[in-house]
């Protein structure tokens, strides 16, 4: 099923953008809500929660949003909407996890770094087996040149003595959360169409994470002890609302530009956001100024090779 109205190129592509710039300064907040409570899986949890309410708050607001939900109510109670459409959020949960556990010690730039190339090379994928709404998108050599570009970006990034002062794993856990918010945008989008409402589709992204989140806090606490008392600042409880903001864009947007171009859309957002973050509050480690600016400059090649040869089904 495709949109009947589709959006013009420029707007959905500033759309994505404006996805990535609400996750560089979500995962900054995250990064330092985690440092503060001294376990990133509660700061994601704490996430997830205050995004969660927000959510609740807007759709009992609006009455297309409530059918929504009936909608979606009524395709799990008959089982017209297959278990996986519903599991969108746990790679969320997995997302701002990662934020937590190392946003805050990396810097949003080299976190950038994982996630570029996750979104990238699993969005890519994506399209071409027509897993997303948007239906089956050809390879074609601009959306390949766009891939590499991207990925020649991280590259660039990782040069000089980055890996010798991050953690390979530290690296490993951004590029999954990469690969999972290219799956949750696809996801999201399938059961957006359904239901016929991307905020019940968020809504249900949201429980999802939440309750995958629970679980993986509940171990972490158990292992590793309880966590530091939350902080008191209001500010670092806002990467929740971004979250439902992005994510919810994402489900309306993905549709209408295919998982590979929302994809690298949202990196040219996440990177411009990521260098101005880590200049004007540097964190205890990142990638040098001008591999950022390399880096910025090879996103911003993979955007425009990629959205005038994109095939419209």
């Amino acid at each position: 099923m495709t949109p009947t109205r589709r959006l013009s190129a420029p707007a959905a592509l500033g759309g994505a953008v404006a996805i990535g710039v609400m996750t560089a300064i979500q995962a900054r907040i995250n990064g330092v809500l985690g440092v503060r409570v001294d376990n990133g899986i509660v700061a994601g949890l704490i996430s997830f929660a205050v995004g969660f309410l927000t959510l609740i708050v807007v759709i009992v607001c609006l009455p297309s949003a409530r059918r929504g939900v009936g909608r979606l109510r009524d395709g799990i109670r008959d089982r017209s909407i297959p278990f996986w459409m519903l599991l969108g959020g746990a790679c969320g949960a997995l997302t701002v996890s990662a934020q937590g556990i190392t946003a805050g010690v990396l810097g949003v730039s080299l976190f950038t770094v994982g996630v570029v190339a996750g979104q990238t090379l699993h969005g890519l994928v994506l399209d071409r087996v027509g897993f997303g709404p948007a239906g089956v998108v050809a390879v074609t050599p601009g959306r390949v040149a766009g891939g590499a570009l991207a990925l020649a970006a991280v590259g660039i990034s990782l040069s000089g003595d980055v890996l010798a002062t991050a953690p390979l794993w530290m690296l490993l856990l951004p590029f999954a959360a990469g690969v999972g918010i290219a799956w949750q945008a696809a996801t999201n989008g399938r059961l957006s169409q359904r239901v016929h409402s991307p905020l019940a589709a968020t809504m249900m992204s949201f429980i999802a994470g939440t309750a995958v989140l629970m679980i993986a806090a509940g171990v972490s606490v158990g292992v590793r002890g309880v966590p530091d008392a939350p902080p008191t600042e209001p500010w670092l409880y806002l990467g929740g609302v971004l979250g439902a903001a992005y994510i919810l864009l994402g489900t309306f947007i993905v549709a209408h530009t295919g998982v590979l171009l929302m994809g690298l859309g949202s990196v040219l957002g996440q990177l411009a956001t990521s260098v101005v973050i880590d200049l004007i509050w540097p964190a205890a480690a990142g990638p040098a100024p001008w591999q950022i600016i390399g880096m910025v400059a090879v996103a911003v090649a993979s955007v425009v090779v990629a959205l005038p040869r994109r095939r419209r089904p």
